[in-house]
């Protein structure tokens, strides 16, 4: 199973939280990791998303159907990332848009064994695979990358 972390891209300050839009540099991030991303996925995946605007808006630059999920909320824990993405038992790949800390929590969770706060920057995507070795299973980093460098 593969399991993308995609953090939304910056948004405007604002109350409340969840009604924060991104901001014309958000945008810019996002059409970019979009756009890589999109040429890099399976043609079907699966895309979950946090109810937040700036989440909803960072997952419309994929340009594909997703499904918004309130347990990735801003509120969410990195256990609850995992039990909704199906970690490690998912059949097709998986893309979480969501939140820090849950998401950094999330990776430091799965490639270190507790969740600890890791920092994922704004439009910033983590891609982990689960796979089967002779020693049991094993996560591996296929990419971290920022949305500068896209």
């Amino acid at each position: 199973m593969d399991l993308i972390l995609w953090r939304h891209a910056e948004a405007a300050p604002g109350e409340p939280d969840a009604d924060r839009p991104l901001t014309a540099k958000g945008h810019r991030q996002a059409a970019r990791v979009g756009a890589w991303l999109d040429h890099r996925l399976p043609s079907k995946c699966a895309i979950l998303v946090s109810p937040a605007v700036r989440a909803q808006q960072t997952a419309a630059a994929i340009e594909r159907k997703f499904k918004t999920k309130n347990e990735l909320a801003p509120d969410a824990s990195p256990e609850r990332i995992l039990a909704a993405a199906g970690w490690p038992n998912g059949r097709q790949t998986v893309v979480i848009v969501g939140h820090q800390p849950a998401l950094g929590g999330a990776a430091a969770l799965l490639m270190a064994g507790e969740a600890s706060e890791w920092w994922m920057q704004k439009g910033a995507l983590w891609w982990l695979a689960h796979r089967a070795r002779s020693r049991g299973p094993a996560v591996v980093l296929r990419v971290a990358i920022a949305a500068d460098f896209v």
